[in-house]
Parts: structure tokens; C-alpha cells; sequence
């Protein structure tokens, strides 16, 4: 929690140390920030030459659970009726591509996007892990484990990407998992240390309503991602956001003062750059969407994934290299993409439109803003789901073949990727391992994807984990 004006401890010439620290989120970052720039000026120094970046900013969206390809974006028309499913396919703005009727505005942008069709692993887990990283061993039962690998965030980090002053990864509405008291492994820094993790936004969604079935009768969740410690904005009165203004005067102030003292005018350049970062308010000012007009906010949906990927869009325009937005399951208040049971329902009543609001909301407004060319946009989820339709109109975990949608900087526009068998099952050319795609948006993002990271016994990984970039898709 941020406290300003409570009890602190002071150093011999005045500055509130731990004061200052909560107010700058310095512990989201795990460590100390100022080893954190350290280990970046040394990893810079012993990695290879950076290379010439196609695009400055990524923003990966995460389906949690496991989007439906088959019901998506690679329809079976013409398969047997247990297979199909209950949706039919519209045209597109790209001659040739269909895709699902409940997409409508989506279909408007698929001569802006490049679809991979033939994602293919046998990761079978709802973890990230394996589309974050590229790597697919270890156990997928088990919770973030500190022995993983680090993800792209982390390594953006470890790097030390982006602008100085914003983080090189940010993670919204909140730690996937979080909904469900359980910390999914992917976005961290892993075996590289927590000082590698994004800053981790949170949130405290309410819903309009209780489920008729619990998980399967999907809520939409209502609320935004903010910092730890600025507290909660729901329903801003104008009095309220006069308090909020006065909280954030009053923590630049506090900044202000303690940049003057002896103790900072001492400190080393990296622990002067930590505090720099701490002090900036690009990243407070990224989370206000008090800031964006009313038709902005309407547009992506005044809901949480909507004011996520706001957010995301903000972070872009600040200098943040990774941004991951994750579709979270909040309690028994739906399961998100993963649905063995009520599929047809769950994608037509909540997913299907929710996802036909954000990613054209998000596209449009990059593009409107100059930043779609140097932004690449992600939308997947971590499998596929089985062809075969079960006994309660579910369909069940396929890690086999899935779909990846990118859209933006780097990568070829009106371009379909590889394709699968007549009924979705498995690729049957092209096939895309997780490690590929990671490998593609190293080389977007001007990084080596054979670099080599070490974990704590000393073992050298390449980060993309043998990984190469997809040549065939890139601009």
C-alpha cells in the first residue's frame, strides 16, 4: 500500500527510503533496481552486437484457457456435423480468408494481419509458459517455478530495452492466475531472478451478476488494472479525482525533495538512473484513463479487458518493449477460452464479441496514432481444442494445432500461414513450434534469438530455446 504521510524510516540526512521505494513500485521489480541496471549495462556488455530492431513495442493478448481455432479462425464448413460446430463463416476484408460470423469487425482487418494457422506443441497446460518462452518441458502441473526460463518481457528487461524511464515489461490486469490464487508460470524472470519480472499491474473486478453455471456461463468482469499502492479508481467522481490529484502532487513533491538531499546527490549513475525511473510518472500517467475521451474508452469497451488493452496501447506510446495482457479467470465467474462444456455459448454470448471489440479498437487506434508499424499485436491463446465436439457442446484441450493472429510492425499484411487437415486436427504444412514464434519476435524486436542465457548452476540456454524465426512471415 502507498503511504505518503505515515511513520517511515529516514535516512541520516532525511530521505524516506522505504517511503520512497513504495511509491516508486520499486518491489515490483523483485530486487534492487539499481542491481537490476547493473546486470543490464554488464549483459549488454557480453551480448552480441544489438541488432537493427524492426519494431519497438510488442503487445501480446493471451486467451486464457485456449481459444477454439475451429470455431475461429479456420472453420471446417464442410466436416461432419460433430466436428463444424454450430458457427458459419463470413468473408473478410482479405480475398479468399473466412472466418467465423461472430468476428464481423475483425473480419474488417484481415488484410492488415497475418494468421498462422498450424500452432502446433504438446504443451498441455493453461500456462503461458510455452508461448512466452518457447520452452515446452517441465511440468505443467506445477505453479511458476524460479527454475523456469525467463520470458521475452524478461529478457527485454535483462537487456535493458526500451526507454529508460518506463519498465522493459508490464503484465496486465494482473499475474495469470491471479483470479484463481494460482500463479501460472510464463511471464516471470525465472532462473535470470525476480528483478527481471514485469511490473505486474492489479485489479478488483466486479460483476453485473452471478452465473447460472458456474465457470461455463461466462460474467463479464468490470473494472481497470492500476499500480499496487495508487488504489482503486473505480467510478471517479470529480472529488475523488481531485484527491488523486492532490496524492500524486503530493508523491512528485516527496520526489522532488528527495532529489535535492546530499544521499541522491552521492549516488553512483545506476543507483541515479533506478531513481530516475522511480520518479518518473510516464508509467502512473500510462494507467489514468481518466485521460482518454469518452468515444476512446467506449470503443474498447468500458469492461476490464477493454481498459487493459487501453492501458497497453498507453504503455506503447511511453517506450515499453513487452506488454502481455491476459484474458484472466476470475473465480467460478466464467472460464475464459477454456470451455469443455458450453462452447458455442461461451465464444457467441462473451468471447467472441469481447475480442471483436478490443482488437479492432486496438489496430484502429495504433494505425490513427502512427504506432501500428513499429507495434506488433499478438492474439492467441496457449493450445487449440479438439475437433470433436463432446456430450455437453464442450471441446476439450488440443495443444496440437491452434492459431496465432499478428498484426502490425514486422510482419507480412493479407497473409495466411500454414494449414490444417480437413477437420483441424493437425497441420499438414508449415508447422509452427511456440519456440518459432518467440524466436520471430526476438528478431522483430532486434534481439538474437540463439543469445545465450545461464541459470543458476551455470547451463547456457538460447532464450528462444532452438527456436527460429519464421522468414516466411516477416516483412
Amino acid at each position: 500500500m502507498l503511504s505518503i504521510l505515515g511513520g517511515s524510516s529516514t535516512l541520516c540526512d532525511g530521505v524516506r527510503r522505504r517511503e520512497i521505494l513504495r511509491a516508486g513500485g520499486l518491489s515490483l521489480f523483485g530486487l534492487s533496481l539499481p542491481d537490476v541496471l547493473r546486470a543490464s549495462a554488464q549483459s549488454r556488455a557480453q551480448s552480441p552486437e544489438q541488432r537493427p530492431s524492426r519494431i519497438k513495442s510488442v503487445i501480446l493478448f493471451n486467451l486464457l484457457g485456449g481459444p477454439s481455432h475451429m470455431d475461429m479462425f479456420d472453420l471446417k464448413p464442410q466436416a461432419p456435423v460433430e466436428v463444424r460446430g454450430e458457427f458459419g463463416p463470413i468473408a473478410t476484408s482479405l480475398p479468399g480468408l473466412d472466418i467465423c460470423e461472430h468476428l464481423p469487425k475483425t473480419a474488417q482487418w484481415m488484410h492488415k494481419a497475418c494468421l498462422i494457422r498450424s500452432m502446433s506443441h504438446s504443451y498441455n497446460s493453461h500456462d503461458p509458459l510455452a508461448i512466452m518462452t518457447g520452452f515446452i518441458g517441465g511440468n505443467p502441473q506445477a505453479q511458476a517455478q524460479p527454475t523456469d526460463p525467463p520470458d521475452i518481457g524478461a529478457i527485454c528487461q535483462y537487456l535493458g530495452l526500451g526507454a529508460n524511464d518506463v519498465p522493459g515489461a508490464v503484465c496486465l490486469p494482473c499475474f495469470p492466475g491471479s483470479g484463481q490464487n494460482y500463479r501460472r508460470g510464463g511471464p516471470y524472470g525465472g532462473f535470470l531472478g525476480s528483478q527481471y519480472d514485469p511490473l505486474f499491474s492489479v485489479c478488483d473486478p466486479t460483476f453485473g451478476r452471478e452465473p447460472k453455471q458456474q465457470h461455463y456461463d461466462p460474467v463479464l468482469p468490470i473494472g481497470e488494472p492500476y499500480l499496487p499502492g495508487l488504489g482503486h479508481q473505480e467510478q471517479m467522481t470529480a472529488d475523488r479525482f481531485s484527491s488523486r490529484r492532490s496524492l500524486v502532487e503530493q508523491i512528485d513533491v516527496e520526489f522532488e525533495r528527495a532529489g535535492k538531499t546530499r544521499a541522491v546527490q552521492r549516488l553512483d549513475r545506476f543507483q541515479e538512473k533506478a531513481f530516475d525511473l522511480m520518479t518518473s510518472s510516464r508509467t502512473r500517467d500510462a494507467f489514468d484513463l481518466s485521460q482518454e475521451a469518452d468515444e476512446t474508452r467506449d470503443r474498447y469497451g468500458r469492461n476490464l479487458f477493454g481498459s487493459s488493452l487501453l492501458v497497453a496501447r498507453r504503455l506503447v506510446e511511453v517506450g515499453v518493449p513487452f506488454i502481455s495482457v491476459h484474458q484472466e479467470i476470475f473465480k467460478h465467474y466464467g472460464h475464459a477460452y477454456d470451455m469443455h462444456a458450453n462452447n458455442f455459448g461461451m465464444l457467441k454470448n462473451m468471447n467472441l464479441p469481447v475480442l471483436d471489440q478490443v482488437y479492432p479498437a486496438l489496430i484502429q487506434d495504433l494505425e490513427d496514432r502512427g504506432l501500428l508499424d513499429s507495434t506488433l499485436v499478438i492474439v492467441m491463446g496457449e493450445m487449440g481444442r479438439t475437433p470433436k465436439i463432446n456430450k455437453v457442446a464442450g471441446r476439450d484441450h488440443w495443444p496440437q494445432c491452434g492459431f496465432s493472429l499478428l498484426t502490425g510492425g514486422g510482419v507480412k499484411p493479407g497473409m495466411v500461414h500454414g494449414a490444417t487437415d480437413k477437420i483441424g486436427m493437425w497441420p499438414i504444412s508449415d508447422a509452427v513450434h511456440p519456440s518459432d514464434l518467440v524466436a520471430t519476435i526476438y528478431h522483430l524486436l532486434g534481439v538474437d534469438p540463439h543469445l545465450l542465457v545461464h541459470d543458476k548452476l551455470g547451463r547456457p540456454f538460447p532464450i528462444a530455446h532452438g527456436g527460429e524465426p519464421i522468414h516466411a512471415i516477416l516483412a
